[in-house]
């Protein structure tokens, strides 16, 4: 199993989920996009439509907008993971309330076909296959794309076609 901080020669495909539910919702997924478009070691290859879901958890909140990237990085998945972080951060994200309202949130839902498991890292991301506002908008940038240990995301996407995700732009 790879470990996080292992750094691997050549490009990795990975896949970034990006949501919010604060503020200019789609605005605040462009702006992470611009902001991972100039990081070094990361080149986005394509960003999936937006989508309107529904909040997740018992926190009542507003409902998301939510996208997947596609990148190519030359980055180990803890490098990726804390560009992500640090994003999230210079965005004004605030980890207060678990499953709760934010302005930004970025996960790591893959880092080529590896598997990652560790206290603050698990890759594939666990829940994804769970989640139309993942699933949906990955199926969009690669039909055919499996993941690791699970299905065809196509048919992960029908799957889940029964939860609340809206195509909006």
């Amino acid at each position: 199993m790879l470990k996080s901080n292992d750094f691997l020669r050549g490009h990795v495909r990975a896949f970034v989920s990006l949501g919010s539910n604060l503020g200019d919702k789609k605005a605040n997924l462009k702006r992470a996009v611009e902001l991972l478009r100039k990081e070094e070691g990361l080149d986005i290859k394509g960003v999936s439509s937006f989508y309107r879901t529904a909040p997740m958890g018992p926190v009542p909140q507003d409902w998301f907008v939510n996208s997947v990237l596609e990148a190519m990085v030359e980055l180990a998945p803890r490098e990726l993971l804390n560009i992500l972080l640090d994003i999230e951060r210079k965005m004004g994200r605030i980890r207060d309330i678990r499953w709760g309202p934010r302005l930004i949130d970025l996960d790591l839902l893959l880092y080529g076909d590896f598997f990652i498991n560790e206290r603050d890292l698990i890759v594939p991301h666990p829940r994804m296959h769970e989640r139309a506002f993942m699933i949906i908008p990955l199926s969009e940038l690669d039909p055919d794309l499996r993941i690791p240990g699970l299905k065809n995301v196509s048919v992960l996407a029908a799957e889940l076609s029964s939860q609340d995700v809206q195509k909006i732009s």
